[in-house]
């Protein structure tokens, strides 16, 4: 089975406090065989790039209205009169607050959306076919 992979680097900014942020590149990753999921890499001052994963969902709402608890809460807001989307990841090694441009987040979730639209996640996993096989034994 074919599956394809969406992917968009960008630079987001760690908000290190209300006056100051840096740079971090990431890279926004999607595959149609993990059809549910989002994939963020950041690549920081570290040996290894920092990798988190959460639902698509999650994104595509928090670019809209304020969502999520835990982990990962995701709210759209502006900054110095420009859109941006507000992640704030929470770990057992700290806490994050990254701000990602609103244009290039949305635009890359429409193209994910358009390889796997909403509520078609599943037939994505091939269970049906898995299952029809298993029966036919």
């Amino acid at each position: 089975m074919h599956h394809t992979v969406v992917e968009r680097e960008l630079e987001l900014r760690l908000i290190l406090s209300p006056e100051r942020s840096v740079p971090v590149p990431a890279r926004l990753s999607y595959r149609s065989d993990d059809p549910y999921a989002v994939h963020i890499t950041f690549h920081i001052n570290s040996e290894q790039p920092v990798h988190w994963t959460f639902s698509r969902d999650l994104l595509v709402e928090g670019v809209f209205r304020p969502c999520g608890h835990g982990d990962v809460r995701v709210w759209p807001t502006k900054a110095e009169g420009r859109s941006v989307v507000l992640i704030a990841l929470s770990s057992p090694g700290g806490d994050a607050l990254l701000e990602a441009p609103a244009a290039q987040v949305s635009a890359w979730l429409e193209r994910t959306l358009r390889v796997v639209p909403p509520g078609t996640e599943g037939e994505q996993l091939g269970i049906d076919d898995a299952l029809d096989q298993l029966l036919a034994r």
